[in-house]
């Protein structure tokens, strides 16, 4: 069993002990990444400029990310400082900036330079759009790193600012954030800041730390917060396919956000709405939770009425099974419908608030900083 008296991050806080950090970053993505690093044991050294992190003024936003690290702050222009910085990274394991392409050369931190005083160092570059170009044609970044083709990456973006909202819009995961009546939604999670770009440098992170501990060999590796976004399209870049082979329409028509496959076609995987305009959720994809969700609702009359019966959002009878429902959870409030699939195993649960959610049961071994790790040690 698992050991109550400890915290998820303290079960797992043993994993990465010895891996020294070096966070040149600021704002989100890369905080958030040495978060997670340092929440799995390893030893964060945030060096800011002289001015500091701009996360500083969210006060609650930075001690969330930035707690238990050791910070240092330098003039990122003065040569001693950058001495200074040097020396740390002579005996570290990591480094982890958000520069735009091209500045770590600027500042004397360019992979050629540091691998020549500490081989076995790993570089993380998070980017917006990543390298191309001469970027990757000069070796800005360590050409062991990039792929064999890195020079055939010809964009030109690789020097534009941005923001996450920017990046969730050049991938297209912006665009699948639809209403069910097509509006464009605003999304308040920084998915390509978090997702995108911290999530998506531990991983890089760790993998090329663990090479480099078999090899004795370092590398440099970019991370572009846009096109991991992309990668993470998975679902939508193929759904749209499959739902038009299987509702007769041409294979090549694309679909609508708010019609694929889960996007709200289907009456057994989208959002109804409460008698009091709050949302249950419903995600009973499979035949078994349909029919058990129809068996909650009183509803057994539909329970034939499913995608794996052969029954399309196309067909008629889809349309009108959807109306029925959205029909039945508009007759009662929100409360009501907690408690009637509270003891149910059929994929149906209230859509939260955000406050609502810090408050319920699931959460209650949350930190003082509102954290939960995504992990646990089970014993």
């Amino acid at each position: 069993m698992t050991d109550t008296h400890l915290s998820n991050h303290d079960q797992m806080a043993d994993c990465l002990q010895g891996l020294r950090v070096i966070d040149l970053t600021r704002n989100l993505p890369g905080p958030f990444a040495t978060r997670l690093l340092a929440d799995l044991g390893a030893d964060v050294l945030k060096i800011e400029p002289k001015q500091g992190d701009p996360a500083r003024v969210f006060g609650e936003l930075f001690a969330a990310l930035n707690h238990g690290k050791t910070t240092e702050k330098h003039e990122f222009h003065d040569p001693e400082a950058i001495a200074t910085i040097k020396a740390h990274l002579k005996e570290a394991d990591v480094m982890l900036d958000s520069f735009r392409p091209g500045v770590l050369v600027e500042m004397g931190l360019d992979a050629k330079t540091l691998h020549a005083i500490n081989p076995k160092l790993v570089m993380v570059s998070i980017t917006g759009y990543g390298i191309a170009g001469s970027y990757a044609k000069e070796g800005v970044y360590l050409e062991s790193a990039e792929p064999k083709n890195s020079s055939q990456i010809n964009h030109n973006w690789s020097d534009k600012a941005g923001h996450d909202i920017n990046f969730m819009a050049m991938s297209g995961v912006l665009d699948q954030l639809k209403t069910a009546q097509g509006e464009q939604a605003m999304p308040n999670v920084q998915f390509a800041d978090l997702a995108g770009g911290s999530d998506t440098a531990v991983i890089a992170l760790l993998a090329a730390v663990f090479a480099a501990q078999r090899t004795g060999r370092g590398r440099h590796v970019a991370i572009s917060m846009t096109h991991s976004l992309y990668n993470h399209m998975v679902m939508p870049k193929v759904t749209d396919k499959l739902i038009n082979s299987l509702s007769g329409n041409g294979l090549n028509d694309t679909l609508l956000p708010q019609h694929d496959f889960l996007g709200g076609a289907l009456p057994c995987y989208r959002l109804y709405q409460t008698a009091d305009q709050r949302h249950m959720a419903v995600g009973s994809l499979e035949l078994k939770f349909w029919q058990g969700l129809c068996e909650v609702l009183e509803l057994p009359s539909l329970k034939e009425i499913h995608w794996q019966l052969g029954i399309m959002p196309n067909r008629p009878e889809s349309e009108a099974a959807s109306n029925t429902i959205a029909e039945k959870f508009a007759s009662q409030t929100l409360e009501h419908w907690q408690r009637v699939f509270a003891a149910t195993d059929v994929c149906v649960t209230p859509v939260l608030s955000l406050y609502e959610a810090k408050a319920h049961p699931l959460f209650a071994h949350q930190d003082e900083h509102h954290a939960t790790s995504g992990w646990q040690q089970v014993n």
